[in-house]
């Protein structure tokens, strides 16, 4: 385990560079460069492993250990890691924070593959989209909004997640803001 203070001046390795990195790595930073704003959960065999900055987040969000292994590029390797036969509780806590995360899975076979066995996100889980039900909050109803212009007028239509209750309004720009705050849509 490492000390959170211990990483913060840690370098941020770009991906665009990937030069020096192992070739797990710079997979990895491949496949974040298409997820820049979303938690990168990475399969490695039992675990589902975040790395750098993400690591540091879901340590502080999720309250996991922080650590590292290895090095890539010249740097020690930080990171953390979920367990996958829990990811579904850690998914629900990281919605409930507002947070979104992209789930890369082990696609290649792993006695064939030469090099890291290959991997692609199949799953990204945002608070706005998610309509898996061990994911959904029991306590209220996850909202999809859509929200289209026409000259002076805003439609909204929405959907419950949960309850299925369908609903569509017109407002004017005043009363927009009145509309999302009764509203209150998943983000």
């Amino acid at each position: 385990m490492i000390d959170e203070t211990e990483t913060a001046a840690s370098p941020r390795p770009a991906p665009a560079s990937l030069e020096g990195h192992t070739p797990m790595m710079a997979q990895y930073f491949r496949l974040k460069a298409d997820h820049p704003d979303t938690l990168l959960f990475y399969r490695m065999g039992d675990f589902y492993e975040l790395f750098y900055d993400d690591a540091r987040k879901a340590h502080r969000l999720l309250d996991i250990t922080l650590t590292t292994r290895g090095q890539s590029a010249g740097q020690p390797v930080i990171m953390a890691g979920v367990p996958v036969h829990s990811v579904e509780g850690y998914l629900a806590r990281l919605l409930k924070l507002g947070e979104s995360v992209a789930v890369a899975e082990q696609v290649g076979d792993v006695a064939t593959a030469k090099g890291p066995v290959e991997r692609k996100v199949v799953r990204v889980v945002t608070p706005g989209t998610v309509t898996d039900s061990e994911l959904l909050n029991d306590r209220a109803d996850t909202l999809l909004l859509a929200i289209t212009r026409q000259r002076q007028t805003w439609g909204l239509a929405w959907l419950g997640l949960a309850s299925g209750q369908l609903g569509v309004t017109e407002c004017v720009e005043r009363e927009l803001p009145g509309w999302l705050a009764r509203l209150a849509p998943g983000r």
